[in-house]
């Protein structure tokens, strides 16, 4: 199993907008290959942001890789530059292989 994870940092303030976001976007991955599952998790209100990441579980790390190479990938992503104004920074990538 792969655990795939972007962290947010949401100014204070758009943390409804940028949820309002996800709620409302269009999802694809129940359809993709070795896909399992997906949160929008909320972490902890910081000086100027708050921290939020996508989770998403994968039948393996290739699995996850077939994803991001594909049409699927580039048609989910392709207005993610329009919402820059809500970050702090750029989000970051992670991705974990699950040992136990």
């Amino acid at each position: 199993m792969y655990i795939a994870m972007n962290r947010f940092k949401v100014s204070t303030g758009k943390e409804e907008m940028f949820e309002s976001i996800w709620r409302e976007r269009e999802t694809r991955l129940s359809d993709v290959p070795g896909f399992e599952t997906f949160n929008l998790i909320k972490g902890s209100l910081e000086d100027h942001h708050t921290l939020y990441a996508s989770h998403s579980t994968w039948h393996s790390k290739e699995a996850f890789e077939s994803w991001t190479k594909s049409r699927s990938f580039k048609d989910s992503h392709r207005d993610a530059g329009k919402h820059r104004h809500l970050y702090v920074g750029h989000p970051v990538f992670e991705g974990f292989e699950v040992i136990i």
